[in-house]
């Protein structure tokens, strides 16, 4: 297997509150939802900087596919991390997350490891780190989110 990853899928309970809350919360880009002639095709894409999609697809979806049952499927312990270029940057995004509705787990501080993040939970309890790195620049993207 090549290092690449190319699609992250986060299942979810309701796909419309997801799909608002990514898209009109935090304002990442998206056609919405396509994919509804299919059963259990319904699912919403987001194309991200640097060649990642991020796609929201209902979790009874996901498991029927995998071949799994749904509780399955929520097993599985990830936190998604999103450079950002400073300190004031880490700030808006946990502010945006929150007023669309996330929950702030830990809020933006100093962190032992040099650099300043928050963390949040999505609607569907998925974890989100908003850092900042010292150490790992972020490069000039244009317009649009930075990489997850």
């Amino acid at each position: 297997m090549k290092p690449h990853v190319s699609v992250l899928t986060l299942g979810v309970s309701d796909l419309n509150r997801a799909l608002a809350f990514y898209r009109d919360g935090l304002g990442l880009p998206t056609e919405g939802i396509v994919g509804t002639e299919f059963e259990d095709g319904a699912v919403a894409f987001f194309r991200l900087n640097g060649g990642l999609t991020l796609a929201l697809w209902p979790v009874t979806s996901m498991a029927k596919e995998a071949g799994l049952r749904e509780t399955e499927m929520r097993s599985g312990a990830v936190a998604i991390a999103h450079n950002v270029g400073s300190r004031s940057e880490v700030d808006d995004v946990i502010g945006d997350a929150a007023a669309a509705g996330a929950v702030i787990t830990d809020p933006p501080r100093e962190r032992f490891w040099g650099g300043y993040a928050g963390y949040f939970q999505d609607l569907d309890g998925h974890i989100w780190e908003i850092a900042w790195n010292p150490h790992w620049p972020v490069p000039d993207q244009g317009s649009g989110p930075s990489p997850a």
